[in-house]
């Protein structure tokens, strides 16, 4: 059981926020100068009175037949995931192995509206049902192995609080072992805050925004890797999926793959600091000085090796199978879908509808075939990466 349903009501008095996260936050425009920190101060959680709001949508998928012809780079994979552990790097001294996801199976599915702010969502607790009943249909999870956490829900314990989400990431990955197969879905708001640790060079961190994060906070990406990737052991496979803006490296996954296949470099502007996002500020608001100023120190700073991409690696490596496809790259933010009358998020809506169509996909004809059905109406492009090098004309399993 989920250990956050042994909650003790009376000790919550979460109110609704007033709005959503500000629009440049997730909302993407050419800054001016770098978005303001979000600063926040975890002994300030609060979490009671939660009142429920109208009744849920309906818990159903529907995949309709409109962009199943566009599904033209199928390629079949060229067979499931070796079972041996696998070696690379210059001596081969780093180890990972696929998970056969013949082991246990367990999906987290978080999806908020942000009911009654004023920057209300329409589609992401539609997401998270559609998923729950796509993995219970298509893959044999089980609902008493699934937790599902909304902004629609009457029991506290399942709302998606921060608290909540992080005591609910640490079930999902709680006892993990080889072969097991876990899931995690969150559909809502998601953005770019200034780092308040120095960790991060380039001086911003990607996070989500749990329902309460006025008073709790957001959730960054070196946490969300501390709470789903670290923990698990060699072999065991997480999922994981944002359909929320400027998300493509939530997970702070150290592999991120084209359309082609290939490996991209990492993100620059992560990797290279202050002097990379100096740069685009420079460019931004036409200071060309700056921004040819900036882009040297850049070219010295890797000519001289002081960056090393190895290291850049290896610091969010792990010998888990860790998986994770965004609705978004970083600089870019996530739109609403309609299937059926119904809302739904891009990426969801798209995940699901190839996977229905033909559920034998490699990663790479998923990617593409995903890049299809959204082409044309959005701007977006799903992202795949993973926690170490992959076989992308492998067949794709959870």
């Amino acid at each position: 059981m989920f250990p956050g349903q042994q909650y003790h009501q009376s000790q919550h008095n979460y109110q609704r926020p007033s709005g959503a996260p500000s629009p440049s936050n997730y909302q993407y425009q050419r800054p001016s100068a770098p978005p303001p920190s979000q600063q926040y101060n975890q002994q300030q959680y609060r979490n009671d009175g939660y009142s429920r709001p109208n009744a849920p949508p309906p818990s159903s998928y529907q995949i309709s037949n409109q962009n199943q012809g566009q599904q033209s780079q199928y390629q079949r994979p060229i067979g499931p995931p070796p079972t041996q552990i696998q070696s690379f790097g210059p001596s081969g001294q780093m180890n990972f192995q696929y998970s056969q996801c013949t082991g246990q199976r367990k999906a987290l599915l978080i999806g908020i509206n942000y009911i009654g702010t004023s920057s209300q969502l329409r589609g992401c607790i539609n997401d998270a049902n559609a998923m729950k009943a796509f993995l219970i249909d298509r893959f044999g999870y089980k609902e008493e192995d699934i937790v599902l956490l909304s902004d629609d829900q009457s029991q506290m314990v399942k709302v998606p609080t921060r608290a909540n989400i992080i005591r609910a990431c640490q079930w999902l990955v709680s006892e993990a072992k080889p072969n097991d197969s876990l899931v995690f879905h969150y559909s809502g708001h998601g953005g770019l805050e200034k780092n308040l640790t120095g960790e991060e060079e380039s001086g911003y961190d990607s996070c989500i925004y749990p329902v309460d994060y006025q008073i709790a906070g957001s959730i960054i990406d070196d946490i969300l890797h501390d709470l789903l990737v670290r923990p698990l052991p060699q072999g065991a496979r997480l999922t994981a999926f944002f359909d929320s803006c400027h998300c493509g490296t939530a997970l702070d996954l150290p592999y991120v793959y084209s359309t082609k296949g290939i490996i991209k470099e990492p993100n620059l502007l992560k990797d290279v600091g202050m002097n990379g996002l100096n740069a685009v500020m420079d460019y931004a608001t036409g200071n060309v000085t700056g921004m040819f100023s900036s882009i040297s120190s850049v070219v010295s700073r890797v000519s001289n090796g002081n960056y090393n991409r190895n290291q850049a690696i290896a610091k969010n490596f792990s010998p888990a199978d860790v998986i994770m496809i965004s609705g978004s790259k970083d600089s870019q933010t996530s739109a609403d879908s309609t299937s059926n009358g119904l809302s739904t998020g891009a990426m969801s809506y798209s995940f699901i509808s190839v996977l229905c169509s033909n559920n034998v996909q490699s990663y790479i004809s998923l990617l593409n075939n995903m890049r299809n059905v959204m082409a044309g109406k959005y701007s977006q492009k799903p992202q795949l990466s993973s926690s170490h090098p992959i076989d992308v004309n492998l067949q794709f399993i959870m």
